[in-house]
């Protein structure tokens, strides 16, 4: 190889890492996003407003952008996204128009955020003004907040995920949920493979939406994640059984509990590694019925896109979250 081939070589070679390392450096990190995101939550709350019922909202629309292929994913701090039609107005020539005097007199919502005289669809300040004042205009109340979803949402299960992400939010007082834990206690003797679509015959031909993980009587069930308890009692199916749905559109679904932790409730919100139950084998049947099968965990998940509710294998979150927990536990 001759000396220009090698310089020439040695030159890409430097500009490639310092590209690198440039654009890692320009990178935000995941706790600077949050930041980021926080800032503009607190900046447009008000009395009749807390920032969490933002966050929520926010976190919503961010979460059906990940899982539907009909919307646009917006690539910025904020995710609120408006129609054109509520923006610029229905009757409105300008689809992207941003002056305020045209916006008004054709009915539209767009408003000034940053004090630039537009109303810019795509500016974040903008969009987070405009949401702040539609929502303040109902009250302060979580009925009057729940009035504003369905009036601007028009779907009782988007309210629903909403009101959840806001009750975690003001729980937790933070935007930072991402620690998960593994749903059995480590300390048991347990095992689990992926049963996802295994066939099922009681209740009627049906494919298996779920792991079961297999364990003694009575060893504890944990929480998988921050959330809130949204449903918990018999289903016939799943025997004693709770639901308890997460701030990113995902419904985690525990059956086949021999019991309850005394105290847990529906509307409660709890943190991963909560103790919510015990191993047991109800179910396939009427209240009360038990022994049909070994006792195991039947854990689900679920979610929900703005539209539909529908299940995804668990088995490899449950072997991430398992491992973690181990190594941990090994520290």
């Amino acid at each position: 190889m001759s000396q220009w081939l090698r310089f020439m070589l040695y030159l890409s070679t430097l500009f490639f890492l310092f590209s690198a390392v440039v654009s890692a450096a320009e990178e935000p990190s995941r706790e600077q996003i949050l930041e980021k995101r926080m800032e503009y939550y607190v900046n447009y709350s008000n009395n009749a407003l807390p920032w969490y019922y933002l966050a929520a909202v926010d976190q919503y629309e961010r979460n059906i952008q990940q899982v539907r292929s009909d919307i646009p994913k917006r690539e910025s701090v904020v995710a609120i996204q408006f129609s054109d039609d509520y923006w610029t107005g229905a009757l409105n020539p300008i689809k992207d128009d941003t002056n305020l005097t045209s916006i008004a007199f054709f009915g539209g919502n767009g408003s000034d955020g940053n004090h630039d005289g537009k109303a810019d669809l795509q500016n974040d300040d903008d969009v987070m003004f405009t949401m702040a004042e539609y929502l303040s205009e109902f009250g302060p109340d979580e009925k009057d907040f729940k009035r504003a979803l369905k009036e601007y949402y028009q779907a009782d299960k988007t309210i629903d995920q909403i009101i959840a992400n806001a009750k975690i939010y003001k729980k937790f007082g933070t935007l930072n949920l991402d620690e998960r834990a593994f749903v059995l206690s480590i300390k048991h003797d347990y095992s689990y493979r992926s049963t996802w679509g295994d066939s099922r015959g009681w209740g009627g031909r049906r494919i298996h939406e779920g792991t079961d993980l297999f364990a003694s009587y009575g060893v504890p069930v944990k929480s998988a994640t921050y959330g809130l308890v949204e449903i918990m009692g018999w289903n016939d199916f799943g025997g004693w059984r709770m639901g308890i749905r997460d701030n990113n559109n995902t419904y985690h679904y525990y059956a086949h509990l021999s019991s309850f932790e005394k105290g847990v409730k529906v509307g409660d919100v709890i943190e991963p590694g909560t103790v919510i139950g015990y191993v047991g084998s109800s179910g396939y049947g009427k209240k009360g019925t038990s022994g049909k099968f070994p006792p195991h965990l039947h854990y689900g998940m679920y979610k929900y896109n703005g539209k539909n509710e529908w299940a995804f294998d668990p088995f490899p979150s449950l072997k991430i979250w398992e491992k973690v927990e181990k190594s941990t536990k090994k520290i």
